[in-house]
């Protein structure tokens, strides 16, 4: 019998390790440096076990993994490998390519003359979706879209480059409830996502993940299957097609006391707090009570989530309420005091810095006091209350923020990290919202002089978050202001900085990772503005080849903490309390998508573009709660290297970037001030 080394599909094929009948890499043949998996020679902390296909069992008889077959039978287009990993189990699996899809099948047999009860089941798919560069990230990577719906559910490994086809994976026999990631550690660290495994259930390590994660018990003789189908996709909406929808929504986030309509042969929800009414057959209307994500089952097996918020004036007022209550430095003497820091939602303890520069009084804590100007500039805040706050935070800043250069500090009671280019254009945007607020011209100089230093500093080649923005901002007070030629001269360096980042293309500078949704959004908004300022088509071209970088982050999964949100998976170990690496969905700068979206030059705004923004805008508050508080990370996966996830970190953080993001993005009702 001829040994298999590949197996052809749909213009493209898997390479088959010959010794254990698995795929070691999906090509595509229309482009063949694109690495769909993982590669050791690529990634070094790869390892066997990861392989594709093999996978881990536990049940009351034990647990193991499998990996090598005990049995391994090979033809053209077909595959067989039987796995014993305990006594009287058995995993088949078989694998078989048809045109253009490759049909994987896993068995689980009871072949003991007992019960078997299953308590999980996971199966590796280690796409590569990882950051080396960002020219080989664009080259060579892919974002994978995962959507682990129980009988409907998928994964999506598209180019990071945001063209070419992607690799779809379809369930169509039983189902997959949850998902896990492995490797994600300090060897690893913040430039890969680790390795993805798909679960049937997780519940012996976190029974109440993703809604619920069953109990699987096999009678003597009995199995149980999981299939699915592999194969290649032009687009988004082609391969969502394919998957054949048992429901639709009209949207996965909605305010309070709105409804949302799903299309489904059934729906209903376990959470009291749901209602669901049928309207006419086939359709459903699901409001909430109170806000918070909520499960939804559909049909036979299917499950998702959906959102059901606040409105985001009454969010806001319950955050800076919260804010101004529990996240202050009280403690401290003098201008200490006035810094506004994370804390501990479990116990109300604010959260010491310990040394670790992302629980520092600065950095990422700058959206706080950005927060409060923005709620007392639109009536949401009583600015009798907030401005001896912004005073307070404004005094605090210039003395401990900022070194008599304005060059930034991480934080006060951080002596070591050094200058962040990062924090200069917050800085810069706090003390403009206070002039727009006051009309002290010290505050606008003090704005414009840390733009200036942030470019002095190498500002240029940085994709500072809202540096553009910022800069475009302050000139026009500045030019108001009598000071024109200052404003031309940040004009001119910002344009500069937009003419070199063109003549880069795909060699982005690496910042603190190496590439990553919060490069690209500051990228297109530095063109959008250098366009806006110059009216230069290749400026606007420019940014039509970076949108599909920006957009592939996110994915198109029916459900509320998904849809449309960029991948982040290391956000929680950095800033929250839990210390747990692994995706954050939503990750609030996610929000920087929606407003880089809504700030695109007209000729490429459309009503899917306006439809996006909205969606990532509404389903980032599912990191608030009623009271106010919040989750700097909500970590996905149901486990992340065999610790329980799916749950949100008690730390508030710098969360609250997303909120002023929105505000500060336009397109938001001003209320009457209340009494």
């Amino acid at each position: 019998m001829r040994p298999v080394d590949s197996l052809a599909f749909g213009g493209g094929h898997a390479v088959v390790d010959p010794g254990t009948g698995a795929p070691v890499q999906f090509v595509d043949e229309a482009d063949p440096a694109r690495r769909f998996l993982l590669d050791a020679d690529v990634t070094p902390w790869h390892s066997v076990e990861h392989q594709w296909g093999s996978g881990h069992l536990i049940t009351d008889r034990g647990a193991a993994r499998w990996h090598a077959p005990a049995r391994l039978r090979c033809e053209d287009g077909r595959i067989e490998a039987v796995h014993e990993p305990l006594p009287g189990v058995r995993v088949e699996i078989r694998r078989t390519a048809h045109g253009s899809l490759l049909r994987e099948c896993y068995t689980l047999v009871n072949d003991t003359p007992d019960p078997l009860t299953v308590s999980g089941l996971g199966i590796q798919v280690p796409f590569a979706d990882l950051y080396t560069t960002a020219e080989e990230s664009l080259d060579q990577a892919v974002n994978a879209h995962l959507f682990t719906g129980g009988t409907w559910a998928w994964a999506l490994a598209r180019p990071m480059s945001g063209t070419g086809r992607s690799l779809g994976l379809i369930v169509r026999e039983g189902a997959v409830r949850a998902y896990s990631v492995e490797s994600r550690n300090v060897k690893s660290n913040s430039h890969v996502r680790g390795h993805l495994v798909l679960l049937v259930t997780d519940r012996a390590r976190n029974p109440e993940a993703f809604g619920g994660q069953p109990e699987l018990r096999l009678a003597p003789g009995e199995s149980t299957t999981l299939a699915w189908e592999l194969g290649w996709y032009t687009s988004d909406e082609d391969f969502t097609r394919a998957t054949r929808p048992p429901a639709e929504l009209s949207a996965h986030a909605a305010e309070l006391g709105d409804s949302i309509t799903v299309q489904a042969d059934s729906v209903t929800a376990p959470d009291p707090d749901v209602k669901v009414e049928q309207t006419v057959e086939g359709r459903f209307r699901v409001q909430a009570s109170r806000h918070g994500s909520y499960p939804l089952d559909i049909g036979e097996g299917a499950r998702t989530e959906v959102l059901f918020h606040l409105p985001l004036e009454e969010m806001v007022r319950r955050r800076v309420a919260y804010i101004t209550r529990h996240q202050r430095a009280r403690d401290r003497a003098g201008l200490l005091a006035h810094a506004f820091v994370p804390v501990d939602t479990r116990t109300g303890l604010t959260q010491s810095t310990n040394g670790w520069s992302d629980w520092t009084d600065g950095s990422e804590r700058i959206a706080m006091p950005l927060l409060l100007q923005a709620a007392a500039t639109r009536g949401w805040a009583d600015p009798a209350e907030t401005d001896p706050l912004l005073d307070g935070w404004s005094a605090f800043a210039c003395r401990y923020l900022l070194d008599d250069t304005d060059a930034p500090r991480r934080g006060s009671q951080d002596h070591d990290s050094g200058p962040r280019l990062y924090d200069m254009p917050w800085l810069a945007r706090f003390f403009h919202d206070r002039y727009q607020a006051h009309g002290r011209a010290d505050d606008l100089d003090r704005a414009a002089r840390i733009l200036e230093r942030s470019y002095a500093m190498g500002g240029a080649l940085h994709l500072s978050i809202g540096l553009s923005p910022a800069v475009l901002d302050v000139c026009d007070r500045l030019e108001a202001a009598g000071q024109a030629d200052r404003a031309q001269a940040l004009r001119g360096q910002l344009i500069d900085s937009a003419r070199e980042f063109v003549r880069l293309g795909r060699k982005l500078p690496a910042h603190e990772v190496n590439y990553e949704q919060s490069i690209v959004a500051p990228l297109l908004d530095l063109l959008s503005d250098a366009h806006a300022l110059t009216g230069d088509p290749v400026l606007l071209d420019a940014v039509a080849e970076r949108l599909p970088w920006l957009l592939a982050f996110g994915g198109p999964q029916p459900h509320a903490r998904l849809h449309g949100i960029a991948i982040r998976h290391w956000d929680g170990f950095w800033f929250g309390a839990d210390r747990l690496w692994g995706d954050v969905f939503p990750h609030y700068w996610s929000t920087l998508t929606a407003t880089t979206l809504r700030r695109l030059p007209a000729a490429l705004r459309t009503p899917g573009t306006e439809r996006l923004a909205e969606a990532i805008l509404r389903a980032n508050m599912a990191n608030y709660r009623e009271d106010g508080s919040a989750t700097c990370a909500f970590v996905m996966p149901s486990t992340v290297d065999g610790r329980a996830a799916h749950r949100a970190d008690p730390l508030a953080n710098d969360q609250d970037w997303h909120l002023y993001l929105w505000l500060a993005s336009g397109q938001v009702t001003v209320s009457p001030s209340r009494d």
